[in-house]
């Protein structure tokens, strides 16, 4: 891999950590902004759920866009729009506009995250196994540092701090991407011909809206309900309405011949559809103890933002010691048996959380870090082994796709499960009861990998028989 190829996989990978890093830094700074902004807890969830749809509806846009206006532009413009969301949030005036500055922020890289792989698969041509490998390091290492990172930044400044030191990175990741991309060819007659409206049906805006519409709805009547502490008409009202248009964004992405989501292949492919499953409860699990365990430490065990961070840490280096182990054994044995072994791990944990007292050493809450950190290194691995293995290779891009969106639904619930059981205050009895949800999910898991064969991918002949 020669100099240039090396420089540009820096500009590409100091961009790209910034999604994994912001939505891994808010973990320990959620019991500071609820005491800045005097709010309940289900209120400042919004600042959990707001990065992550957004993600989740960025990503395959702008995944669309890059190839209508070429990734090089897409990638510059990812992070012009960090850089502003990252001046704007220290200085929002209220959480509103924080929560709008999140928004923003989580556009910004997942602009980055979308075209960033497709940048060096383009134009690194040597050891390019090798250099995306590289990349999905930057990935999850920002994921695994950014407790440590937040508590760090909190304890000597303040939560503003968590934006504020993404601008070295934005700034360098810029510099050298406008040097080291090479210039795309530019927009093509598609695109220069292109009008709104067919832009609009391309990236499926109706459904886009249809689903941001219902998806909000429905965690606004759910958690304005827990929060008060009682169900009003409105609450109701506001809860028919996001299921009425989640029901409406269905049959959308039924008809459709540019879905957002393409639903149509959940019913085509079963068995892809089916890991697809496991692996949004998996995130499930992991979201909700990386939300709530810091939670816990910071509201209940008062323990500081530093000291959490550091806690922390044995969540993230447990999981990137487990990868590259994982992938030796699952090459060797199969995903069924690193699954399985995966799901065992988060019953422990689980139960483990349950097992907790106001009296019981903080430390201890390591051993359940660490259970979850090595299950969900084998599930990194053992998740996208077995999607491989149950779709067919023509749908691999869509399969790739599917799978994304499930880690998203993944975190969404985590966030929405803590924030019904908690309502407005962060209590033990609703961590220990957090703990008995957890368990009964992680079992249930058990049984799905024992269940789980190592099948080859679909051969054309099953395809045929599903379709």
């Amino acid at each position: 891999m020669n100099t240039r190829s090396r420089w540009l996989m820096i500009a590409v990978g100091l961009g790209i950590l910034l999604n994994p890093l912001n939505s891994s830094m808010i973990s320990v700074a959620i019991a500071r902004l609820q005491h800045v902004y005097r709010l309940d807890f289900t209120v400042v969830s919004w600042i959990i759920f707001s990065f992550y749809i957004a993600s989740a509806i960025a990503q395959p846009v702008m995944g669309k866009a890059s190839d209508l206006f070429g990734p090089r532009k897409i990638f510059l413009t990812g992070l012009v729009v960090s850089f502003v969301s990252s001046l704007l949030a220290p200085l929002s005036p209220n959480f509103g506009w924080l929560i709008v500055s999140r928004i923003v922020q989580s556009i910004g890289t997942s602009m980055l995250v979308a075209v960033g792989m497709a940048i060096v698969r383009i134009h690194i041509t040597e050891k390019r196994a090798t250099a995306l490998s590289i990349l999905s390091i930057f990935l999850s290492g920002a994921a695994a540092i950014g407790p440590f990172a937040g508590g760090v930044l909190i304890q000597w400044w303040d939560w503003q701090a968590i934006f504020i030191v993404n601008i070295p990175f934005v700034v360098a990741s810029f510099l050298l991407a406008w040097r080291m991309i090479p210039k795309g060819e530019p927009a093509g007659s598609v695109v220069q011909g292109m009008s709104i409206r067919k832009w609009w049906d391309v990236i499926d805006g109706s459904g886009i809206l249809l689903f941001t519409v219902g998806l909000v709805a429905l965690l606004v009547g759910l958690l304005s309900a827990k929060s008060s502490g009682h169900v009003s008409w409105w609450h109701i009202i506001v809860g028919l309405i996001g299921l009425g248009t989640l029901g409406a964004f269905v049959r959308h992405e039924l008809k459709t011949m540019s879905p957002f989501i393409p639903l149509r292949t959940f019913a085509k492919y079963p068995a892809m559809t089916w890991v697809n499953v496991q692996f949004m409860l998996v995130n499930l699990l992991f979201y909700a103890l990386f939300f709530g365990l810091p939670s816990y430490l910071q509201m209940v065990r008062h323990v500081s933002e530093l000291h959490t961070g550091i806690l922390m840490l044995t969540l993230g280096l447990s999981s990137l010691i487990a990868s590259p182990l994982a992938g030796k054994w699952i090459d060797k044995s199969g995903p069924r048996p690193a699954l399985v072994t995966s799901a065992i791990l988060m019953t422990l944990g689980s139960v483990w959380l349950v097992t907790l007292d106001p009296a019981s050493p903080v430390i201890s809450v390591t051993f359940a870090l660490a259970a979850f950190g090595i299950s969900n290194g084998l599930n990194a691995v053992g998740m996208q082994a077995a999607l491989f293995k149950s779709s067919p290779k023509e749908m691999t891009g869509v399969a790739s796709g599917l799978f994304n969106t499930s880690r998203y639904l993944g975190t969404i619930l985590s966030s929405l499960l803590t924030g019904i059981i908690m309502g407005g205050t962060f209590s033990f009895a609703g961590f220990r009861l957090l703990g008995i949800f957890l368990t009964v999910i992680a079992v249930a898991l058990v049984f799905m990998n024992l269940r789980l064969r190592d099948s080859e991918p679909l051969k054309e002949s099953n395809v045929s028989k599903v379709s």
